[in-house]
C-alpha cells in the first residue's frame, strides 16, 4: 500500500500513451505536454517498475516484455477512472442538439447513411452527425472517445473496444447493360473484361495500388488468387460511387451487394452474380469503453443497429 500511494495516477496515463506509441515525443504530443515532462515520466515510471519499460534497439524504441503484459490491464484501469469521474448527462433524444461523429467506409455511407438520417428527422430532429472517412482518424481517437463510433470491416481490433456486428454482405457484379460479357457472362469473360476496384478499410492513410500486389487488393482479389485467377484492374478507387459510374465506360465493379443494389434500378446498369465465389464481409460498429455507459451514445448506437438490421 505505501508503494501505491507513491503512484501519481498520471503515470499511468504517460505510461498508456507511451506503450501506445513507443516513442517518448509522439507520447508528449498525444498528452500535449511536453518532451522533458514525458521524459522525467518515463523516468519516475522506470523507478517505480524497476523496468526500463522502453529499450532502444535498431528499429526504435521497443516496449519490454513486463511493460507489454501491463498494457492491457492499465487501459482497463484508466478507462474504469474515467467513467467514474465522468459527469453524468441526461439525454433527450427529442430535444438533444448533441453532434455525434461516426468513422465511416464509402460503402457504409453509401447504404446505411440515407435511412438513419430519416430516422434521426423523426426521432431525434437536432442532432447533428459529422462524418468521417478512415483516412481522417486512428485508433487512438475511437478508443479516447474523440469518436463515437466507427463502422467498417475490421481484420483486427483492440481488446478494448465494444463491437457490434451490423450486417454481413456478399457480393455483386454491377455491369454496363450493353456490355459485350453479357452476351456470355461466365469466368473467361469476366477475367478478360476491365475491371474498377474498389475498397477502403480500416484506419489510416492510404498507400497507392499496384494490379500485382494481390495480397493487399482485398477480398475479391483474393478470392480469385485462391483459384489461380486475376482479374485486369484499370482503376484504382477508394470511392464505391465513382466505381459505379465507371461502369457506364465499360468497367465492371464488384462490389458488397447492398452497395451495389443503390444502381439496380439505374437504366443504363445492371447487377449480375459473380461468376466465382467470394466469402461474405461483415460490417462492424465500433466504440471506446470511455462511452459505453454515456445515454446518448447508448441510444445513438442502438439506433443505427436498429436502421442497420431493417435494411
Amino acid at each position: 500500500m505505501n508503494h501505491f500511494r507513491n503512484l501519481d495516477l498520471n503515470l499511468l496515463v504517460y505510461l498508456d500513451a507511451l506503450l501506445r506509441e513507443q516513442n517518448v515525443t509522439r507520447a508528449a504530443e498525444q498528452l500535449n505536454i511536453t518532451q522533458p515532462a514525458m521524459s522525467n515520466g518515463l523516468k519516475r515510471l522506470r523507478a517505480i517498475l524497476n523496468d526500463p519499460i522502453l529499450v532502444r534497439t535498431s528499429d526504435g524504441m521497443v516496449a519490454t516484455e513486463r511493460a507489454l503484459a501491463m498494457q492491457s490491464q492499465v487501459q482497463k484501469i484508466l478507462y474504469a477512472v474515467e467513467e467514474v469521474i465522468q459527469p453524468t448527462r441526461t439525454f433527450t433524444a427529442e430535444t438533444s442538439d448533441r453532434v455525434f461523429r461516426i468513422m465511416i467506409s464509402d460503402y457504409a455511407a453509401s447504404t446505411l447513411m440515407s435511412p438513419l438520417l430519416k430516422a434521426l428527422r423523426e426521432h431525434a430532429p437536432h442532432v447533428t452527425i459529422d462524418l468521417m472517412t478512415p483516412s481522417d482518424v486512428s485508433f487512438h481517437d475511437v478508443e479516447n472517445g474523440k469518436v463515437d463510433i466507427a463502422i467498417n470491416r475490421f481484420d483486427d481490433l483492440p481488446q478494448s473496444f465494444h463491437q457490434k456486428l451490423l450486417w454481413r454482405d456478399d457480393f455483386t457484379c454491377l455491369v454496363q447493360k450493353d456490355h459485350p460479357i453479357l452476351a456470355n457472362y461466365n469466368l473467361k469473360n469476366y477475367l478478360d473484361a476491365q475491371h474498377c476496384w474498389v475498397s477502403k478499410t480500416g484506419f489510416g492513410v492510404g498507400i497507392g495500388m499496384t494490379p500485382d500486389a494481390v495480397q493487399k487488393l482485398g477480398w475479391v482479389d483474393e478470392a480469385l488468387a485462391k483459384i489461380g485467377k486475376q482479374r485486369r484492374i484499370r482503376v484504382f478507387t477508394r470511392n464505391y460511387h465513382v466505381a459505379m459510374h465507371l461502369t457506364l465506360e465499360g468497367l465492371i465493379a464488384t462490389l458488397p451487394t447492398r452497395a451495389a443494389k443503390l444502381y439496380e434500378n439505374h437504366p443504363e446498369m445492371v447487377l449480375r452474380e459473380p461468376p466465382f465465389a467470394i466469402p461474405p464481409i461483415d460490417l462492424q460498429m465500433i466504440w471506446s469503453p470511455l462511452l459505453q455507459h454515456d445515454e446518448g451514445h447508448k441510444w445513438f448506437r442502438q439506433l443505427v443497429a436498429e436502421v442497420a438490421e431493417d435494411l
